[in-house]
This record gives C-alpha cells, sequence and structure tokens, in this order.
C-alpha cells in the first residue's frame, strides 16, 4: 500500500494549527487509501467574514481562526474530487485514529446544518 506524504503547501496549511490535530492529520495521510491534502488551516477573521458572506461557512466564530480545523480536498488519482465517498473513507481512518490517540475530532461531514466533508475540527470540549 502506498503511503502518502503531504506536500510542501499542505504542509504550510498546517502552520499555526494545533500540534494534536497536525498529528492526527499526518497520521490519516499514511493510512489513508486517498490521498489528500491540507486546503486550509489557520484562518484570519476578515477570511472568516469573507466565507461566510458567500455562504461556504455558517459561523464567524470558526474554528479555524484559533488553529484547531483544516480543511482538507481528496486526491484520488493526482486529481481533485469532491465526491463524498473519498471524505468518507478519509474520516473513518481520522475517526479511528481519534480512538487510538485520544484526541477527539469532529467531523463537518456528519453536521445537520452544513454537510462539510473537507473539514475536521478538534473537539471544543476537549480543546476550548
Amino acid at each position: 500500500m502506498e503511503h502518502f506524504k503531504f506536500s510542501k503547501s499542505s504542509e504550510d496549511n498546517l502552520k499555526g494549527v494545533h500540534p494534536d490535530l497536525c498529528i492526527i492529520m499526518r497520521k490519516a495521510l499514511a493510512l489513508s487509501p486517498v490521498d489528500f491534502g491540507i486546503s486550509e488551516g489557520l484562518r484570519n477573521k476578515k477570511r472568516q467574514l469573507e466565507l461566510v458572506a458567500k455562504g461556504r461557512s455558517l459561523t464567524n466564530n470558526s474554528r479555524h481562526i484559533t488553529g484547531h480545523a483544516v480543511d482538507i480536498f481528496a486526491l484520488p488519482n493526482n486529481a481533485i474530487s469532491w465526491e463524498f465517498k473519498y471524505y468518507q473513507a478519509i474520516a473513518n481512518i481520522v475517526s479511528e485514529l481519534s480512538k487510538t490517540l485520544s484526541i477527539e475530532i469532529e467531523w463537518g461531514g456528519k453536521w445537520d446544518d452544513l454537510n462539510d466533508g473537507t473539514h475536521f475540527e478538534l473537539s471544543r470540549k476537549d480543546y476550548p
């Protein structure tokens, strides 16, 4: 099985992200059947307000602002895909690692108000 590694741009997008979330995402990539990258990690408030205005986020209080969230993009066959099945496969690995490493992660693909399969964040309960 191929072991994937993040590109320089994905690693750059992890700068400022909480170390526990970085650990989970790097281990998930190494174990994932689907290559993926980090499209966004730490985000400033101005960027967050732009995303809310565009309807791409529902909150001004995003976990991205504090470095507690990342967004990913799946790269099956070396091309970006937004097919949910790839994000589900990645989320399954993240979930297993979350249990194994006792680092509680929430996946946006399970949310009711916005199905955001690209989004992973540390739980507010454990990481206020």
